[in-house]
């Protein structure tokens, strides 16, 4: 899908200019309890006053999910012109204004027309230019189709589905800049969800850590990246014991994946995001029930989101120092195995009796958060799928957020809420820390099933105290199930948020 602007003045005349472009579609919207404004009275007019009528039999009333589609209005350039209810004006809210998005694409698709002008509706407490970024993010997503994009999958690929090819937003004037700077974003945001949809629903046969690997030294050759992969007898020689503990089963190599991006000064601390990439969790010995246990090849989430927003910002060519890091192996049950009870020692020193081989995440992710200490970081954010017991606490509407620093939280959490990607602060209280005491260990690696994500990030925290960190636990955001299973691409929006704000 393409996408445009087509800047508009205030005058009648500029409208007048604006509804006489060809197009196969022009999308408006009206407001159901101000159904005719400066547009659709213009349109109301040209077409005899047919929009009026139609007012006022309720076939166009500017309801939530209600459309009126007209042809061929005399001196409209359009083919069509589609007219999408909006709801209540007062109610026009961020969520209101994504529901209606969705609901405008599929009228428009339905419609058949390949092109579309659309006079972009901004929401309550929104400016036109966060309204083209949103729009091109939610347009992408809509389009996104896994099986188009990696047929070989099926024998039959399924026929695709009607899209929009070319989208142009018309947009006030005297903003073109400021616009045309967002329409890039939204571009770049997309296709970084894309490429973390891409190798998030790919299989774990296909989708190996060193597929993750290949994949990684593709981006560093074409935005010419500097890229560094370590193999399993360098972890050994950094001793990085847990995470080799975790991938002793499998007959997968482990590779820690390490990209760097330079857009700011040399000596400009780096903001370092780092990704859980187990690319498929049976549990290891303790072993995951078997029903949905597909659903882990999603277990590398984290790492697609990294690997996604490096993409994002690098297409946005933002004046910032980035390092990704993706710890990535497999988690697979064999007489190599780690058993529950043995001991191991991570690349910090510090011991880790493993009670649950199924709490694996943390165990790769401590020595990858001491490895980045080299790269004396401004910040550290890691992300993972990491406990089902998020899940329970936020189900899928947010991300579990922990951070020891309040204006680090603030900032990702504004980020979550300029980006619609929810986040919600969990505690980090040191008496959490009681539960992850060993007999026999330095620590565990499992607290027990109260607050199980809380005690996850406190465990997570015992190797982040030399940089400022925050963690974001997305067990339950980042992929759907049943029918709709698949990758959600998130935090994506989040995180480049976040590193907007930074720039």
């Amino acid at each position: 899908m393409e996408f445009s602007i087509k800047e508009v003045g205030n005058h009648r005349d500029d409208y007048a200019a604006l509804l006489a472009s060809r197009s196969a579609c022009l999308i408006l919207g009206m407001f159901e309890d101000e159904p005719l404004e400066t547009v659709t009275k213009m349109i109301d007019r040209a077409s005899a006053g047919l929009l009026s009528r139609l007012v006022k039999t309720g076939e166009a009333s500017g309801k939530r999910d209600t459309h009126v589609l007209l042809h061929e209005v005399a001196e409209m350039g359009a083919a069509r012109v589609l007219i999408v209810g909006l709801g209540k004006k007062g109610e026009f809210n961020e969520r209101a204004w994504v529901d209606r998005v969705r609901y405008t694409l599929v009228s428009a698709e339905s419609t058949h027309a390949n092109n579309a002008l659309w006079l972009l509706p901004v929401p309550n407490a929104r400016d036109v230019i966060w309204s083209v970024r949103m729009a091109v993010q939610v347009a992408r997503a809509h389009c996104y189709q896994f099986i188009a994009r990696h047929p070989g999958l099926k024998s039959r690929a399924p026929a695709p589905k009607p899209v929009l090819s070319k989208v142009v937003f018309a947009v006030p004037v005297k903003q073109k800049k400021l616009i045309s700077d967002a329409l890039t974003q939204g571009v770049a945001i997309a296709n970084g969800m894309d490429l973390t949809r891409d190798l998030a629903n790919l299989p774990a046969n296909i989708c190996t850590p060193s597929y993750l690997a290949d994949r990684a030294r593709e981006l560093a050759r074409k935005y010419s990246l500097k890229i560094e992969v370590l193999e399993q007898k360098q972890m050994a020689a950094l001793k990085m014991g847990a995470l080799l503990a975790v991938t002793q089963g499998s007959v997968q190599p482990p590779k820690l994946i390490v990209l760097k991006y330079q857009g700011g000064p040399a000596r400009q601390a780096p903001i370092v995001l780092v990704g859980k990439g187990i690319t498929f969790d049976s549990g290891g010995i303790s072993l995951k029930p078997g029903e949905g246990m597909d659903e882990m090849k999603f277990d590398m989430c984290g790492a697609a989101s990294v690997l996604g927003t490096l993409l994002a910002a690098v297409e946005m060519k933002l004046p910032q120092n980035i390092v990704v890091v993706v710890p990535t192996c497999e988690n697979m049950p064999s007489g190599a195995a780690v058993k529950p009870g043995d001991v191991v020692v991570s690349m910090s020193g510090q011991t880790i009796e493993v009670l649950n081989t199924d709490a694996e995440g943390r165990l790769i992710l401590c020595d990858a958060l001491t490895y980045v200490e080299r790269f004396k970081p401004s910040v550290v954010i890691d992300v993972a799928t990491l406990t089902g017991a998020c899940v329970i606490a936020l189900g899928n509407i947010n991300s579990g957020l922990y951070a020891r620093d309040d204006a680090l939280a603030a900032e990702l959490l504004n980020a979550s809420k300029q980006s619609l990607d929810g986040a919600w602060r969990m505690p980090l209280d040191e008496a959490y820390q009681d539960q992850l005491k060993s007999n026999f260990a330095d620590m565990a690696n499992i607290g027990g099933r109260p607050a199980g994500s809380v005690t996850a990030a406190c465990f997570l925290e015992r190797y982040t105290r030399q940089y400022n960190w925050a963690h974001l636990d997305i067990a339950g955001t980042a992929w759907k199930s049943g029918t709709a299973k698949g990758a959600t691409a998130r935090p994506v929006p989040l995180l480049t948020q976040f590193l907007l704000q930074r720039g």
